[in-house]
């Protein structure tokens, strides 16, 4: 095994420990495109381990330092087109093949740098901007790979990345907390008469069920107006984002079936939905060429 197709195996390890759902999806692509959609995991699964990783003694000072150094470093080697990173490797070879946009990954790193530092959200609007450093531009990386028919499948992938980030502030309201973080709007939980102190004391009320209800159905009118750009991909990455936008979106109908007790539980998808969604995607999968 070469340099490379060992920075892709790395990246592929991070993919199946860290990311099932993302990996399961994976597993419907054309295994040529496999090894890419692991690269561009890779790349955003260790920059996010540097900043969430709660076991850490580092600082956050610490923490800034460590993104900045390795971010910096990658930045430099996609310029160059040579990496000796584990992870940077794959990349570089990813975005080189597919010519990815350096600043896709530039808007991540700044996403993951706002993590240490900002707490809150007023409006939707102020959270777009870090939504679209750690989700849309995800979408905007994956298009490439999957192969888009027309122009319009970008726009649809940056809103369904949006609404995989959003499903996932819903149900991790208390993982955020313990970070110190709120993701949900602040004005928009106003409106339903929820504090941050209401969210902290981890008791779920009639204000919280609301304002849970709202951002849900967000969700589902993200996901909504995406679905048209599943049919801008070529027919054999199709059944993949079919799956993808299910499994992450249906996150917001398992919040729902714990009756919005999300300080208690922990909304996760079935194995038993997980095998449907993929046995019917993988049949999909088998009635198209790669």
């Amino acid at each position: 095994m070469n340099e490379l197709e060992a920075s892709y195996a790395e990246c592929k390890r991070l993919n199946s420990l860290h990311g099932k759902t993302y990996y399961l999806a994976t597993l419907l692509l054309p295994k040529p495109k496999r090894k890419y959609v692991h690269a561009l995991y890779g790349f955003a699964r260790y920059a996010d381990e540097i900043v969430d990783d709660l076991e850490s003694t580092l600082t956050v000072e610490e923490k800034a330092d460590a993104l900045g150094s390795w971010g910096n470093k990658i930045l430099g080697d996609l310029k160059s087109g040579k990496s000796d990173d584990a992870v940077g490797r794959a990349l570089i070879d990813t975005v080189n093949t597919f010519d990815i946009p350096h600043a896709h990954f530039e808007a991540f790193l700044h996403s993951m740098t706002m993590d240490l530092t900002v707490q809150e959200y007023q409006k939707y609007e102020d959270l777009l901007e870090y939504v679209y450093g750690s989700a849309a531009v995800i979408g905007l990386e994956m298009v490439p790979v999957l192969g888009a028919l027309e122009e319009g499948a970008y726009e649809c992938a940056k809103k369904l990345g949006i609404a995989f980030q959003l499903a996932n502030f819903i149900r991790d309201v208390g993982e955020d907390l313990d970070r110190g973080r709120i993701y949900l709007p602040i004005q928009e939980l106003a409106e339903h008469g929820v504090t941050r102190e209401m969210l902290e004391a981890r008791e779920l009320t009639p204000q919280i069920v609301s304002a849970l209800k709202f951002q849900i159905a967000r969700v589902r009118q993200l996901q909504a107006e995406a679905r048209p750009g599943i049919a801008m991909l070529a027919p054999s990455s199709r059944p993949c984002i079919e799956a993808a936008s299910e499994l992450y979106c249906g996150i917001v109908d398992e919040v729902e079936k714990i009756n919005y007790e999300i300080f208690n539980k922990r909304a996760t998808t079935s194995t038993a939905r997980r095998l449907k969604v993929f046995i019917t995607a993988y049949l999909k999968r088998l009635a198209v060429s790669n």
